[in-house]
């Protein structure tokens, strides 16, 4: 399997109708920014158990001159949720109307991107334009993907008596058939009205005075006064400065931290000759340092005790680097878990690249769907912990844990890469595969994005931290991680845990390079 290659514009994402519907915004002279808000509006119709509106979502724009650019668009709890709001409970429940207890920020991060698009010389399309394919994909319907029927049968059993899921995603009371027409009519109404009113009706408008009444009618802890605040924010994005070039990738709340990390260290160790043993090992032990960082330190941007760009400095990663025994695997405790999300890149002809992720955490979040607007409600405020110790601990106005980084690199060479996947503890791991093998060891693009991998952690449905790599491997490559020491289990040869990945190469030319992942039902649509 090859790249696509084009001159004009490349999307990848991993629902096809989501990458021509940034195809189309590009081909009618929108800009990288306009395509992605196309895209994210698509494929928050299409890929309804992986993100939606009613989710978060973080925005890395890399200008063809210029520093990068990065949008937080999480929302924080509401000023209800409180550790007395969930006495009697040990933990948040991950399922519910108690997991709803953040403000839905990825529409506040569609408003900020294109205010951006307007500085750079963008804004040609009207709202109205870049939103017309979602709302005629909710409308008339989208034909169901077999990612989305078997996460619906798989879930069943949890999700059917919550409010709003079974009237929403179970036509006939039952999970639906892969390859039928899935219609979700309140949602285009609300995709209309936002058209219309604009984004922050959403905030601010007609539209949060219905959801503020649903939320409270549900009694959620989110308020009118919390949807009110919400403002996604600009960042500064972090910076790794690696020997192939800079690397970018999201602030906290986030885990970009470690995604850099992990390239950081293993810059100090051989990987361009490095053996497929050698590589999964070294990312594997740099990622359990680097997971020991982000467990240390990442939170609610507000409450971090240290600059966290520091973490990256070239000699705290070559301490890290040299402390990793090349012949024996550390121990190592738990990770967070998995999470199902949505990575998309654009460039357009410009060379303006944006790489994106958009979640609602859980596949189909807390299962809440609002009544009258069709909103489906993230689960991401189950990240926070009811220990008043905890570096997580819950309150009021605090934004949660998020393990959605979205990377992108300029590298010597002149080229600029954009590149992301989802999977919750498996995106830094995914993300450093793929860098790994195609700018340390000259991999195609597309054989980086094919190439089978591991995961480091649990999978959906498995409380085991093990080391778990795809059935692609030679059974030599199991039985060597054995030896040193891994845990090692095994997984379909093509397997959704590893995540759906993909990447977009700018050439010095001009020339575009996009890689899709067939893990997925994406592509890499260029003109």
């Amino acid at each position: 399997m090859q790249s696509n290659m084009a001159p004009s514009g490349m999307a990848v994402t991993p629902h096809h109708l989501a990458s021509e519907s940034a195809l189309s915004v590009l081909r009618h002279g929108g800009d990288a920014i306009e395509a992605m808000v196309a895209a994210a509006a698509t494929i928050a119709v299409a890929y309804p158990h992986m993100n939606g509106i009613g989710g978060d979502g973080f925005w890395l724009i890399v200008p063809p001159e210029g520093e990068p650019l990065a949008i937080d668009a999480s929302g924080a709890a509401g000023q209800h949720a409180t550790r007395e709001f969930y006495a009697g409970h040990a933990h948040i429940p991950h399922r519910g109307t108690l997991a709803a207890l953040t403000v839905p920020g990825t529409l506040s991060g569609w408003d900020e991107a294109l205010k951006v698009s307007a500085t750079l010389g963008g804004g040609q399309l009207p709202l109205s334009r870049l939103l017309a394919d979602a709302i005629r994909y909710a409308a008339d319907g989208i034909p169901v993907t077999q990612s989305q029927a078997s996460a619906t049968q798989s879930k069943y059993a949890e999700l059917v008596d919550i409010p709003g899921f079974a009237d929403t995603f179970l036509p006939q009371g039952n999970a639906p058939l892969a390859g039928s027409r899935f219609c979700q009519p309140k949602l285009a109404r609300t995709l209309t009205q936002l058209a219309t009113e604009g984004l922050e009706s959403f905030y601010r408008g007609s539209l949060a005075q219905v959801i503020a009444r649903e939320m409270q009618v549900l009694g959620l802890p989110v308020t009118a006064q919390d949807l009110a605040n919400h403002r996604a924010q600009r960042r500064v994005p972090l910076k790794l400065s690696h020997s192939q070039g800079e690397i970018f990738n999201m602030t906290p709340p986030t885990q970009g931290l470690v995604s850099l990390a992990i390239l950081g260290i293993t810059d100090h160790l051989e990987m361009a000759q490095a053996s497929d043993v050698q590589t999964i090992h070294r990312i594997v032990e740099a990622t359990k340092k680097a997971f020991a960082l982000r467990d240390r330190y990442i939170t609610d941007p507000r409450h971090v005790t240290l600059p966290v760009q520091s973490l990256l400095e070239q000699a705290p990663l070559e301490q890290l680097a040299a402390s990793i025994d090349e012949q024996r695997a550390a121990p190592w405790g738990q990770g967070k878990g998995p999470g199902d999300t949505v990575w998309m890149g654009v460039i357009d002809k410009n060379g303006l690249a944006v790489s994106f992720i958009q979640s609602i955490y859980h596949e189909f979040g807390s299962g809440v769907v609002l009544p009258e607007s069709g909103v489906l409600l993230q689960n991401r405020g189950a990240a926070f912990s009811l220990d008043p110790a905890h570096l997580l601990a819950l309150m009021p106005g605090k934004q949660p844990f998020h393990t959605l980084n979205p990377a992108a690199a300029r590298l010597k060479d002149g080229r600029t890469l954009v590149y992301g996947t989802m999977g919750g503890d498996g995106q830094p791991q995914t993300q450093a595969a793929i860098f790994t093998r195609h700018v340390m060891q000259g991999m195609p693009l597309q054989e980086a994005v094919c190439a089978p991998r591991w995961l480091l952690g649990r999978t959906w449905g498995q409380l085991s931290d093990s080391l778990k790599l795809e059935g692609r491997f030679s059974e030599e490559t199991f039985q060597a991680l054995r030896a040193l020491g891994h845990d090692v289990e095994w997984l379909p040869g093509m397997s959704e845990a590893t995540g759906h990945a993909g990447a977009i190469v700018r050439h010095p030319s001009g020339m575009l390079e996009g890689a899709y992942d067939p893990r997925s039902n994406g592509s890499a649509a260029g003109f």
